[in-house]
């Protein structure tokens, strides 16, 4: 008898039957759950089990931030079920996706130290995806076995569960026409729901932003990472697809901007009663070299011998000293608008991130210095795809007559490489803006553009019989793929210094006067050890600058270096101010202003972006401001003069980016001749 009973139970735990509606919500809640610790997964570095456990537990602890990723995860998750009409496929799905995410996450986290955001998408969709696949890390081949594991015991779950619902659909009704429509019109109204709701998250007391404050949202814009491991990677990601650009800031009028036009005229035309050349009497160069920084600089490191002799000679008499950037292990796109726009990433409001992506392809005015010259006068090399960071529509925007990539029309030549990288060396880059530079007509100047690519990431162990040595300070020493990663690295910075005084060299060779702004972009993503010490974040931010002028310029570049204004630091938003007083050059009011703000605040940078930012003496979302020691400025604390040009900036910039343009139609970019 008991063995009959046993089985009888066993016959009724496993019969299918229609599973009620409060089933449905139990799973519903169950699923969602999981995958928001799936998500949670992904943008933690450390204990990744746990903490995305806790994220969720958080609210038995009065900490409700999981009900904002509920909410926005639950509706995506409704939305599913009703366009599949199944619940079991509709979660497999939702986990599914859910876990090819958080890979997505992981790989971005390891190799740039910031979660997928919006911008992202751009690049994805333009064709870039073989791209990405070259940048997995080390360990992507282990971390894809896991996911596949984990995606097959997660379907098994839903096709053993599902497989006992005898229910046909969630939403039923004999009538095929009422089925259907009452499923999309459902899933059109969680739609809508779902859009307004991100849509106005990132503006303050509207009623989404309202919404996620009251279950405790907080957010972290100036740290993807951060703010994706508090707040949930969904909310993190879903309040930076409708940036604000910038808050419009107090006393902007038509009257503001032209009291400023008329203040900057006057102080150009100061500036220019003492100086005797113009910027298009040359042609100028600018410099993006891809991670170009001083490994000696990094705290804790130590390599075998100095691989930037050259540069470091150059810096010496010349116009130099260290630049202030924005990212670390990425953002190149970040720092070379700033150069050229003279716009800071300070000022606009932190949910902007990437203005290559956000805010330029939208723009109906995009002033840079290259519009100064002639049109037609300006080119742009970039030795990889033409989409990346959007670059080609951007470019056009900006006013480049021609654009050299890997794509056509305009295919760069040479396409060199170094031992087993794929990427274009610096030495043929440089010959490329050579070969045009001695086609350029006679008697015209140009404006040149070029961000390389040679030392971009993963540094695999590219150079054969490398012979630098890269060892710790600290007492612990570096893993093997973080000393193979850093020897490699500084292997091709040891040739980009070569490349770069033979490039000078040539310059120096032309018969036409020829200026050159040079910098790293930002630091390589290789200094996992000192990373991890906040105190090293000033250190792993600074890379290295210079501005130089061949012979044929007239310019004493010794002398140009020795008188220069608040030169050992500064930031690329003020390059074209001072390559102008380098020159001698005469500027226009917006380059006046730029002089005079960088006489009193050297550098200049947004919040902190990632965890190696830690800058804890700053208030979340405060912008970085460094004097000529490299010492913070507490603008709280600032002189007057001071205040006022960084309240005159956000003016400037904001009608430029964000207001109603009353600067385009005045001369307040022009240079007077």
């Amino acid at each position: 008898m008991s063995e009959n009973r046993f089985a009888s139970g066993v016959r009724t735990a496993l019969s299918r039957h229609d599973f009620s509606t409060w089933s449905y919500v139990a799973w519903f809640c169950v699923v969602n759950i999981l995958s928001i610790i799936i998500l949670q997964w992904g943008v933690n570095s450390k204990n990744p089990v746990w903490n995305s456990f806790a994220f969720v537990g958080q609210v038995f602890q009065g900490r409700f931030m999981a009900l904002n990723e509920f909410l926005l995860v639950g509706i995506m998750y409704f939305i599913l079920i009703m366009v599949t009409n199944r619940f079991w496929l509709a979660s497999q799905i939702m986990l599914d996706l859910s876990v090819i995410i958080t890979v997505m996450e992981y790989f971005k986290l390891v190799s740039r130290s910031e979660t997928i955001v919006p911008a992202d998408l751009n690049f994805i969709s333009g064709g870039n995806t073989g791209d990405i696949a070259e940048w997995l890390p080390s360990d992507a081949l282990w971390v894809i076995t896991c996911a596949l594991i984990v995606m097959i015991i997660t379907t098994a779950l839903m096709i053993i569960v599902g497989h006992r619902d005898t229910r046909r659909g969630v939403v039923y009704a004999k009538n095929v026409l009422i089925r259907t429509l009452s499923r999309f019109l459902a899933a059109i109204l969680a739609f809508t729901f779902l859009a307004s709701f991100i849509f106005s998250m990132s503006s303050i007391d509207s009623w989404s932003n309202n919404w996620i404050t009251t279950f405790g949202d907080s957010p972290k814009l100036w740290d993807s990472k951060v703010d994706s491991y508090a707040n949930g990677t969904a909310v993190a990601f879903s309040r930076l697809v409708n940036p604000k650009i910038m808050d419009e800031p107090s006393g902007y009028s038509k009257q503001a901007m032209e009291q400023i036009v008329q203040k900057y005229t006057e102080a150009a035309t100061q500036v220019n009663s003492t100086r005797s050349r113009n910027l298009t009497d040359s042609t100028v160069i600018y410099i993006l070299s891809e991670s170009f920084s001083d490994p000696s600089r990094v705290p804790g490191l130590k390599l075998n011998k100095d691989v930037m002799p050259k540069i470091r000679a150059i810096k010496e008499n010349t116009t130099s000293g260290l630049m202030l950037s924005s990212g670390y292990g990425g953002g190149t796109a970040n720092l070379e608008y700033m150069a050229l726009s003279g716009m800071s990433m300070a000022n606009f409001a932190p949910s902007l991130s990437s203005p290559y992506q956000q805010l330029i392809p939208n723009a109906s005015w995009t002033p840079t210095v290259n519009q100064l010259w002639k049109s037609g006068n300006s080119y742009a090399f970039h030795p990889y795809e033409s989409n990346m960071y959007s670059r080609s529509s951007n470019y056009k925007k900006f006013g480049f007559s021609q654009f050299w990539t890997l794509d056509p029309p305009e295919i760069i030549e040479p396409q060199d490489t170094l031992g087993t990288s794929k990427y274009v060396s610096d030495k043929a880059a440089y010959t490329a803006v050579l070969n045009s530079l001695k086609k350029d007509a006679a008697g015209e100047t140009y404006f040149y553009q070029l961000a390389t690519m040679q030392n971009h990431m993963p540094y695999k162990n590219y150079y054969a019989h490398n012979e630098i040595e890269a060892e710790s300070t600290t007492g612990t020493p570096l893993g093997k793929n973080e000393r193979t990663s850093i020897e490699t690295f500084a292997k091709g910075a040891e040739y980009t210094d070569g490349y770069t005084q033979d490039f000078l060299d040539e310059l120096d060779k032309l018969d036409r006067p020829v200026s050159v702004v040079f910098y790293g972009d930002h630091l390589p993503g290789a200094y996992t050890s000192a990373a991890k010490e906040e105190k090293n974040s000033l250190a792993l931010h600074e890379t290295d600058y210079f501005i130089w002028s061949n012979k044929a310029s007239g310019i004493d570049n010794k002398a140009a270096g020795d008188s220069a204004t608040n030169s050992a630091y500064t930031s690329p938003n003020f390059f074209t101010s001072q390559l102008a007083e380098h020159m001698n050059a005469k500027v226009s009011p917006y380059m006046a202003f730029l002089e005079a703000l960088h006489a009193k605040v050297s550098a200049m940078e947004p919040a902190v972006v990632n965890k190696i930012q830690g800058w804890t003496r700053i208030p979340a979302g405060q912008g970085l401001y460094l004097d000529n020691e490299g010492k913070l400025i507490n603008v709280a604390d600032a002189d007057e003069q001071t205040k006022q040009l960084l309240e005159d900036y956000k003016l400037i910039q904001y009608d430029v980016t964000a207001g109603n343009h009353y600067l385009k139609d005045t001369a307040f970019m022009s240079i007077s001749q």
